[in-house]
């Protein structure tokens, strides 16, 4: 796996939107917490680990969380599959996370506590043992919590009748995967409601999400060499489970976020 051609600049423009993020987010009385949202491979880890070295850096704990951490184990996921819908065994779509896991996880950063965090390992495709979480700096002053789809609401049943792509249309073809993922959008509005502030980091569209998630692959790979990450058509494929919800996201964050910063192909600010 050779990796691609990194953005340029991409440290440079992620300090640059840091500052801007970082601003006037003191609440008095608890822990604020500010939602980052973005297409997948938009660059949200890179740019929450970029905020939280520069909140350091200024003396600032920041805890950063990530939506990918809570997704369901595998055995929970096989349970849905059998139960549901053979899609639901892939990680990563609207109904595959532990929502219980994350309510608790944000209350207690959010109420100043020192809390165990939980990782979920991308190559393995399971959660690792709590014996083997991090736990919150002590006096954390701010949480930064990214996902590709914080404040997605559901599409109209009438919208789930057509299918988006070729996964959809050749393995979902009475669409009870997607109406399961559609529905399961209304539960994490327990989550959605603990983010102060949200900030859509709007890319050009989902046309360039393929290579931009590959280009994470290639990340992920290097960073784990003695291990396998997923491969081009494995990417390919595993982008078609995003599309849909993607699509709502584009089409609705924009009146919902507090903020939108748009990105280039090469993911850097436009504004």
């Amino acid at each position: 796996m050779s990796p691609p051609s990194q953005p340029a600049g991409g440290h440079h423009h992620a300090d640059f939107i840091a500052a801007r993020l970082a601003e006037g987010l003191a609440l008095p009385g608890r822990v604020p917490v500010l939602g980052l949202t973005g297409l997948q491979g938009t660059g949200k880890s890179t740019l929450a680990a970029d905020i939280a070295a520069m909140a350091r850096r200024r003396g600032l704990p920041v805890v950063v969380l990530s939506i990918d951490d809570f997704y369901l184990g595998r055995r929970e996921r096989q349970r849905l599959a059998r139960q549901v819908h053979p899609l639901l065994a892939t990680r990563g779509p609207p109904g595959s996370h532990d929502i219980g896991l994350l309510l608790d996880t944000l209350d207690g950063l959010r109420a100043g506590q020192r809390v165990a965090l939980p990782r979920f390992d991308k190559i393995g495709d399971r959660r690792l043992p709590p014996s083997r979480w991090p736990r919150s700096p002590a006096g954390a002053r701010l949480v930064v919590f990214e996902g590709w789809f914080h404040k997605v609401p559901p599409e109209d049943e009438a919208a789930l009748a057509t299918p988006v792509n070729a996964l959809e249309r050749d393995e979902d073809p009475h669409g009870t995967w997607r109406r399961y993922c559609n529905q399961a959008l209304g539960a994490y509005a327990p989550a959605w409601e603990r983010i102060d502030r949200l900030t859509w980091l709007r890319g050009p569209g989902f046309e360039v999400v393929p290579q931009w998630r590959w280009q994470q692959e290639c990340t992920l790979q290097a960073a784990n060499p003695g291990r396998t990450a997923m491969s081009r058509a494995q990417v390919e494929r595993f982008v078609l489970f995003f599309e849909r919800t993607s699509r709502q996201a584009l089409r609705a964050l924009p009146a919902i976020a507090d903020q939108v910063i748009g990105l280039d192909a090469d993911r850097r600010p436009l504004s």
